[in-house]
């Protein structure tokens, strides 16, 4: 590997992605780990207060559910930030592209009208 984060998009300076973007995705993803390593001990306490069959302890899960599925909604609109975020910035240098062609979508080449 060339040590390029994201293969297959350092081929010129039209395609690559500018440091402020890259320390978005970074940082994005440090906050999705770490919601994730958050909600690895709920699940963990959620299982150990299901096993006890304590009152107490199981009527403690009901919030305890409700942290695990809010931190998963967090971690949903990560995701789709920063895919906004990859689109807008493939958009960008797709815009810069000397070809006369920009790429849809999809990711396929069209034709630039006007």
């Amino acid at each position: 590997m060339d040590g390029n984060t994201f293969p297959g998009l350092g081929n010129g300076n039209t395609t690559q992605l500018d440091n402020k973007v890259l320390q978005t995705f970074q940082r994005s993803f440090v906050q999705v780990q770490n919601i994730l390593d958050q909600n690895r001990l709920l699940i963990n306490e959620i299982n150990q207060n299901h096993e006890s069959k304590i009152p107490d302890n199981l009527s403690r899960n009901v919030g305890l559910i409700r942290e695990l599925n809010n931190n998963i909604r967090r971690v949903v609109d990560l995701y789709a930030d920063l895919s906004t975020s990859f689109s807008k910035s493939m958009d960008a240098s797709s815009e810069g592209d000397s070809s006369g062609l920009k790429l849809d979508k999809a990711g396929h080449k069209r034709n630039r009208i006007g």
